[in-house]
């Protein structure tokens, strides 16, 4: 389930942030806006999706969304919870055409702070310096 999240991801960054990206096994440890969204399977298994951006990053697509070159904590939370449904919801979508259907609840913001949930994998992308961190735990 990861891969196709991490394929919605790259999707967002080369058709919304337009921006070269690379993909990473390295978690980074510095301050993040941390937000998840509850996936409940056919099998039925659910799955909590962590999303945890670092400042920049989150900057760059509220530079893009909102045209804000300077957004403040607060709107960096809403993009954060945003950017969650947003990449979640193509994930789904990329399932379907798969024939592996799921179900996504609303995006939850949980904390702004070093990203230390529990989690099953994880992968980073990263743009320049600009950090976001995607793990999956089986709940």
């Amino acid at each position: 389930m990861l891969k196709t999240i991490i394929e919605a991801s790259e999707n967002f960054c080369i058709h919304q942030i337009r921006v070269a990206h690379s993909v990473s096994d390295v978690i980074p440890k510095k301050r993040t806006l941390i937000a998840y969204i509850d996936i409940q399977t056919a099998e039925p298994k659910q799955f909590r999706v962590y999303l945890a951006s670092d400042l920049g990053f989150m900057q760059r697509v509220s530079k893009v969304f909102l045209e804000e070159d300077e957004s403040d904590e607060e709107t960096l939370i809403d993009m954060t919870l945003e950017t969650t449904n947003l990449i979640i919801g193509s994930a789904k979508v990329l399932a379907q055409n798969a024939d592996k259907s799921y179900t996504i609840a609303t995006p939850r913001f949980e904390k702004v702070d070093v990203f230390d949930c529990d989690f099953d994998e994880a992968k980073t992308i990263k743009i320049d310096s600009d950090e976001m961190v995607l793990a999956i735990k089986e709940i």
